[in-house]
């Protein structure tokens, strides 16, 4: 099986130009592409040392959509980065940190790597869709979220990602097989199985129903080193709508001698006939702590994951955004450890200058005592524009 990974890319890069830059002779029902190119700059002020270090990351990326053959789809996600400026010259290790690719197959590569900046490609969806009126079946590298909740989704437990990540839309893929079968238009099962880099196996069955107005779902199997089960759900009460999701962790060898961990959230939205936007979420998790945990590493040490959305036991996030008018959107969203008192508070201003090209300015700024969760990391503003196509 270890003969199969992919550790060099550059020949599925070469041919994905061709296909690009052919584009023409193939009939447009059988070929689709779409993309952006985009330019982040960032400016972290650290706490307690007077150095504000610049950075940037320019990205460009190409989505590609083939239809060999009826109800069948092959689609080809390919981002093209370039990292440079203070914060990777500073930070030991940034261009092997940046291009390790989390998947079973190796579909990053590093073109060129230097003291302050890095170079790669990065295959994050590269998969073979088939569907018709009652079954899907889907298999390679794509993005599989059973999460409900905007901001922290036990459920996902394929592929987790943080908030905070707002660079990144697509979010990352996995290298997985999916099957799903619909009993009819709200009933369904789905069965997902992924291999990680370090050939560790995520499982896992999934039901879903609706009843009483609400979309339910719940599931059985493994992540990684742990059985496995879930629910979550969402629908509408009292105008607004209400979602949780709810994980069971239990240690697959150590089964009768662990307690397990459990991990719960659950998420309110209010839309007001004025385009203004309410949402908050509370998160628990059983093995989370309530004291002081945190530090500048802490942002950076393990995987983002369904068992870890957060240090802390406890944890609430708001967010309110305003519709100004069709081209201006306004928001302000917070992360608040409920025990060591440290929060975070982002708020983001977005603008549609063209037609197809956007404008956003947006902060992270972090508070609290010297290591608690977000007390360390001090404050961050960004620049950002992206052009689409």
């Amino acid at each position: 099986m270890k003969n199969l990974k992919i550790n060099n890319v550059k020949y599925l890069v070469i041919s994905l130009v061709f296909i690009f830059c052919g584009s023409n002779s193939i009939a447009q029902s059988s070929f689709e592409y779409k993309g952006y190119v985009s330019n982040l700059e960032s400016a972290w002020l650290q706490k307690n040392i007077d150095i504000m270090l610049i950075s940037g990351t320019f990205q460009n990326r190409f989505d590609f959509f083939v239809y060999p053959i009826e109800n069948t789809t092959v689609n080809v996600g390919l981002r093209n980065i370039l990292e440079y400026g203070n914060i990777v010259l500073v930070t030991p290790g940034y261009g092997n940190m940046a291009t390790t690719d989390n998947g079973y197959l190796n579909l990053t590569q590093s073109w060129r790597s230097k003291s302050n900046y890095v170079i790669y490609s990065q295959l994050d969806r590269l998969n073979l869709f088939f569907a018709n009126d009652a079954f899907e079946f889907q298999v390679g590298r794509q993005r599989v979220n059973w999460g409900v909740n905007l901001v922290w989704t036990p459920n996902d437990i394929f592929n987790s990602t943080s908030f905070l990540n707002f660079d990144y839309e697509e979010k990352q893929g996995s290298d997985a097989i999916r099957g799903q079968y619909y009993f009819d238009y709200s009933t369904s099962i789905e069965f997902v199985y992924k291999l990680d880099k370090n050939e560790q196996v995520t499982s896992a069955l999934m039901f879903r129903t609706n009843k009483w107005n609400y979309d339910l779902q719940a599931f059985v199997g493994m992540m990684e080193t742990d059985y496995v089960f879930g629910a979550g759900w969402a629908g509408d009460i009292l105008s607004s709508n209400f979602s949780g999701e709810v994980t069971y962790f239990r240690n697959k060898e150590n089964f009768n001698d662990t307690t397990g961990q459990l991990v719960a959230s659950m998420g309110w939205t209010y839309t007001f006939a004025s385009d203004f936007y309410v949402h908050g979420e509370f998160l628990y998790n059983s093995l989370g702590t309530t004291n002081s945990y945190g530090g500048i590493t802490n942002i950076n040490s393990g995987e983002y994951n369904a068992k870890m959305l957060s240090t802390a036991k406890y944890s609430v996030f708001g967010q309110i955004a305003y519709q100004l008018n069709p081209l201006v959107r306004i928001d302000v969203s917070s992360i608040i450890n409920t025990n060591d008192k440290s929060f975070y508070i982002g708020p983001f201003a977005s603008f549609s200058i063209s037609q197809n090209t956007d404008l956003l300015f947006a902060g992270q700024f972090f508070f609290g005592d010297n290591f608690t969760e977000w007390g360390d990391l001090g404050d961050f503003y960004f620049l950002k524009i992206k052009w689409s196509f």
